[in-house]
Parts: C-alpha cells; structure tokens; sequence
C-alpha cells in the first residue's frame, strides 16, 4: 500500500515537472523582429518602404505600427492588400529631408549710382519799358507811363532759355508791373528791350542778371519821344534866346577885329593912328 502511494506521487510529479517542459518543446518560438529603422522622409514630405520578397501587409503593420487597413488606404491597395517585392509602400507623410543648402554664386558688388542732376526751381523775370520824360533815367510811376509796341527778350547766359515778348503785353492790367517771363530757370541771363519807332532810348537797353529760385526781378528801361528829344537838341534849330544874343556878339566882334586889320594895311608907313 504504501509502494502504490509512493509510486502514485512519483508519477505526478513527473508529469508536472515533464509536462511544461513538452509544451515550451512543441510551441513555435516568437520570432525576433528586426529593429526597424523608420525611412528618410522624401522631399516631397512622403515615407517609402521598399517591400521585401515574401512580406504581407500584416508583417508591414507589426514590422512599422501602421496599420492594415491604413496601408491599405494609402497605397490603394486590393481587399486582400497584395504587395509586390520592390514595390514602394506609402506609410504615411512626414516633414520633408533637410536638403543639403547649394552654395549660391557670390553677390556682384553694386557699381556707385551716378549722383542726380540737381534741381534748382524757378523764378519770373519782369521787364518795363517807360516813357522817360525828364530824362533822368528813373521811372516816375505816375507820370511817366509804360510804352507799347516795343520787346523785351530774356537770354540764358549759363542756361538753356530764349524768350521774347511784346511790351503790350498785359499792359491794361490795373496793376501792371511789366512784360513778365514765368517759370524762368535759375542762372544768368541777358535782357534787353528794343524800343518802338517814335522814341530814343536814355539809358543802356541790355543789362546781365542772376535769378535764384523763387525770387522775382524787376528791371526798367527808360525811352524818351522823338519831338522832345528834338525840341530840346540846339543843332535841330532849338536853343535858349540867350544862347543867341552870346552868338551874335561874337560875329560883331569878330566883324570889328577884321576891319581893324584892314585899316592896318592901307597905313603908309611911318603913321600911326591915334
């Protein structure tokens, strides 16, 4: 009785130790994954894998995380997610491969720009021409009256301007102030006036005159009438009474001294006159 017992529990303990050790022995091993290295994104942003000879979609899913159905998806897959060896299998999309920077060509060094012509405004220039009456070559504003009919013409001696224009111009404006030349550039310049049949001038008719932007010139040029001019000139028959009497004392004094000559003449010699 006591051999049964013993040999009783000998075979149970040899079945729970054996047992075990049969079914590690007869259960497949869990075959060891290969470290997988996630691929380079390309630089479109997109993650290829090239699938292996003999891989499914199930390897790929436990191979990468990505699952089934979602390769099946992306990669427009069949319902049974057939896979060719060397195909490209989308697994998703990531940021894009940092590209290697290209070296540019190195910048050309800009040639000095040339410094721009200055600008240097404008000014007005205005021209009277007056009846100089008294002569004295300074205009009386209201006795002496501008002339009609005459030009005055402004020239630029360092800058490009030429104009000309009659002295009637604008002459009934209440407040006249001459011919006037707008939008003069600034410089140097000669003016000078010609005046109309009829008169003489008293004064130079040209002058030289520098303009600055934004100022305003003003020059007069006097002329006096012709029947003045005459009235008052002694070779055209005019003169004091004065002038006249002086004039004829002078012709008598010269007659005296000729006929005291000739008297000298006509005396024998050895007389004298008394």
């Amino acid at each position: 009785m006591r051999i049964k017992v013993i040999l009783t529990l000998g075979l149970i303990v040899s079945i729970l130790v054996i047992l075990p050790a049969t079914f590690a022995v007869s259960a497949s091993p869990q075959p060891q994954g290969a470290q997988f290295a996630t691929p380079t994104p390309q630089p479109d942003g997109r993650i290829i894998y090239i699938v292996p000879a003999g891989f499914t979609c199930t390897q790929i899913s436990l191979l990468t995380g990505v699952p089934v159905e979602e390769l099946r998806v992306l990669n427009n897959l069949d319902a049974d997610c057939t896979l060719q060896e060397g195909q490209q299998l989308l697994l998703g999309l990531g940021g894009p491969a940092a590209a290697t920077p290209t070296e540019g060509p190195s910048p050309t060094p800009t040639s000095v720009l040339p410094t721009p012509t200055p600008f240097f405004g404008t000014g007005e220039i205005c021209i009277m021409l007056y009846d100089d009456q008294n002569g004295d070559t300074i205009r009386q504003p209201d006795t002496e009256p501008a002339i009609p009919g005459g030009a005055a013409s402004v020239t630029g001696a360092n800058v490009a301007y030429s104009a000309t224009k009659d002295t009637s111009e604008g002459l009934l404006d209440p407040d006249y102030q001459g011919v006037c030349f707008l939008d003069v550039p600034e410089g140097d310049f000669n003016i000078s006036v010609a005046v109309p049949d009829g008169f003489n001038p008293t004064m130079l008719l040209n002058a030289e005159i520098s303009l600055k932007a934004g100022q305003r010139i003003f020059v007069g040029f006097g002329a006096q009438s012709q029947s003045v001019t005459i009235a008052a000139d002694p070779e055209q028959g005019g003169g004091s009474p004065l002038m006249g009497v002086v004039g004829g004392l002078l012709l008598l004094a010269g007659a005296g001294l000729a006929f005291y000559a000739r008297r000298l003449r006509k005396t024998p010699k050895g007389l004298s006159l008394r």
